[in-house]
């Protein structure tokens, strides 16, 4: 615990913007305003999530994101995700081919290496550089992007599950948590 805290204090120090400044967002496509977003991640329990959201996600017709190979998570469900947002290392051809858009989660120095993949199969993607990880942009961009509620699949949720993951990126984690609030709310939830 102490570790993880003095990694976020040396990450505010750092990427304080991340918390307190809005981030500069590509232009995107996908409408947020006054909606829902679903972000899915292919974590704890996300199957058995998305199954029990499904009257949630039929009556109130979220914006879909998936986080990489969240997509596949979607599409298992019958759903087509609205966007798409990672580094593309776990989605197939098949999923980034099902409509949505792909957002690349490019570094802050400006490189982007799933930009290429996406690139060598002729599709059309924006990059998106920011610091934290693929879910940490996700909900980011959702929240900026004035969505009304933000509802989490298969996310890190809560200090157990942080300090499991053992790894420096969850500082950017916990802060995105904070930073959304009381427009967050884990599936279970719903």
């Amino acid at each position: 615990l102490e570790l993880f805290a003095v990694n976020t204090l040396e990450y505010i120090e750092k990427e304080a913007r991340l918390m307190f400044e809005p981030i500069v967002i590509p232009d995107i496509r996908t409408e947020f305003g006054g909606r829902h977003a679903l972000v899915v991640v292919r974590g704890l329990d996300y199957k058995e999530d998305l199954r029990a959201l499904r009257p949630y996600i039929t009556e109130y017709h979220p914006v879909l994101v998936a986080v990489d190979g969240g997509a596949h998570a979607l599409l298992d469900m019958r759903f087509t995700p609205d966007m798409i947002i990672g580094d593309f290392d776990s989605v197939s051809e098949a999923a980034l081919r099902c409509g949505a858009q792909l957002i690349v989660h490019g570094y802050t120095d400006g490189r982007a290496p799933g930009a290429k993949r996406l690139a060598d199969l002729g599709l059309d993607h924006t990059v998106f550089s920011a610091p934290g990880t693929s879910e940490d942009v996700a909900m980011l961009l959702a929240y900026q992007e004035g969505a009304e509620l933000l509802v989490a699949v298969g996310t890190h949720n809560s200090m157990v599950e942080f300090l499991d993951k053992g790894r420096a990126g969850m500082a950017s984690t916990f802060l995105v948590r904070m930073k959304g609030g009381g427009k967050r709310v884990d599936a279970k939830g719903v």
